[in-house]
């Protein structure tokens, strides 16, 4: 595994910027996607099958395709480069988004949950955007470079209404329904993620793999004599660092994603229109990726553990404010909007850490963990939240949510005490 570089700064090389804002463009697009699953996903499978109760099965299977890919892509990146494995992620999305449209004029459940299960994995595939982002950039500049790349997601934020706006005018004239037009449109901005990403050069693993090229005066840490077949998830759980590490983000993406079913849940209850739950899941999205940038110079320039344990910190705040404060618009807005603004700094700052600590050729497949135990978190929150609601209320599962965000909390206390904070 390698260790922190020397904090020399060093200038990005034009090179490799263009290639940062091909990633981010690309994200933009191809990631714009995700909003139709996570804002879609629960109505479409309430409209197949007539069944409130199903509504979190979409969420739960985005998680799974999630937890599904992460290594095996991180594998392919690792062999064969970063472009190949988020190319063919985003051609399977390609494939999914038309089976998902399909599914609503044949009101085919089944062709739901195939398509969505292929959709979330050529999503979660092309997450390895932010792996390349790692790639191109020394220890003391990668968590500022994979928030820049994490900052074209905000921008995916605005295409989505664009394109489900001209599904709604379009859709009378074509005789269609617009939730199945809004899918069969969105290919036309994976394919335009595709054209970037196919721009980006040389691949970011062969950057990444000669660094000192790119940035004169970088000396890489001494490389270890291991051969790419030698990593092994379970390395990254021994190491108390990465551990912790990975702990964060799981805390993170359970928290947030208990966190966005309540707030549209709390809102409602009290009586709040859509637009105003709209204004907060706005706030949310804005939390998640509008500070990605500064928060990863933070990172970069005090060190991981000073931005991933506070990120954690912020999520627990949020979801006490969601959960607590009686459906107060304001304190449920500010509370999604800290939510965000946590998982935010918790996981760029661990992604970062992660990346950190193994070689380029092995750094899809850490990542992958990292983002495969997330997934697992994400699939239990997912299949719980309706249980604890509808046995105990709302405010069982903030409490869960909140909860969620103790462990990584605990562990950085137990370090504290034996003397090793240094995470």
């Amino acid at each position: 595994m390698q260790h922190p570089a020397s904090p020399t700064v060093f200038h990005m090389p034009w090179i490799i910027k263009r290639n940062m804002i091909l990633l981010a463009l690309a994200l933009a697009f191809g990631g714009a996607g995700m909003q139709y699953a996570y804002g879609f996903g629960p109505l479409m499978i309430v409209q197949l099958t007539q069944s409130a109760g199903l509504a979190g099965v979409s969420v739960a299977l985005i998680a799974l395709s999630r937890f599904a890919i992460a290594y095996p892509v991180g594998k392919i990146t690792d062999t064969y480069g970063r472009k190949p494995g988020v190319l063919m992620g985003l051609a399977l999305a390609i494939v999914g988004a038309l089976v998902l449209g399909l599914s609503i004029g044949w009101k085919s459940p089944a062709m739901f949950i195939g398509g969505l299960f292929v959709f979330g994995m050529g999503m979660n595939a092309s997450q390895q955007l932010r792996v390349a982002a790692a790639d191109m950039a020394p220890p003391r500049m990668r968590a500022q470079a994979l928030g820049y790349v994490a900052l074209g997601s905000l921008f995916g934020v605005v295409s989505t209404p664009i394109i489900v706006t001209a599904a709604d005018k379009l859709a009378p004239r074509l005789g269609m329904d617009a939730l199945a037009l809004a899918w069969m449109l969105l290919p036309i901005l994976i394919v335009s993620g595709m054209v970037l990403v196919s721009f980006v050069r040389p691949d970011p693993k062969e950057i990444g793999m000669n660094l000192a090229h790119y940035y004169p005066g970088y000396k890489p840490p001494p490389r270890t004599e291991a051969k790419e077949s030698a990593f092994r998830p379970m390395q990254l759980w021994r190491n108390p660092a990465s551990r912790i590490a990975i702990v964060s983000n799981c805390s993170g993406q359970g928290n947030m994603s208990i966190v966005m079913v309540l707030t549209s849940l709390v809102l409602s209850h009290h009586g709040h229109s859509l637009s105003a739950i709209a204004f907060s899941h706005m706030f949310h999205s804005i939390g998640m990726f509008a500070f990605t940038v500064p928060l990863g110079k933070l990172a970069d320039r005090f060190g991981r553990r000073w931005i991933m344990y506070p990120g954690v910190a912020v999520a627990l705040l949020g979801a006490a404010l969601v959960s607590f404060t009686n459906g107060a618009l304001w304190a449920v807005t500010l509370g999604t909007f800290l939510v965000g603004v946590g998982w935010a700094g918790s996981n760029v700052a661990s992604t970062a850490l992660i990346a950190d600590m193994v070689e380029t050729n092995e750094r899809g497949r850490a990542i992958g963990v990292n983002d495969s135990a997330a997934a697992f978190i994400s699939v239990l929150t997912a299949l719980v939240t309706g249980p604890l609601i509808e046995l105990w209320g709302l405010n069982a599962a903030g409490a869960v949510a909140v909860l969620l965000a103790v462990p990584p909390l605990v562990m950085f206390g137990y370090r504290i005490v034996r003397g090793n904070a240094p995470v």
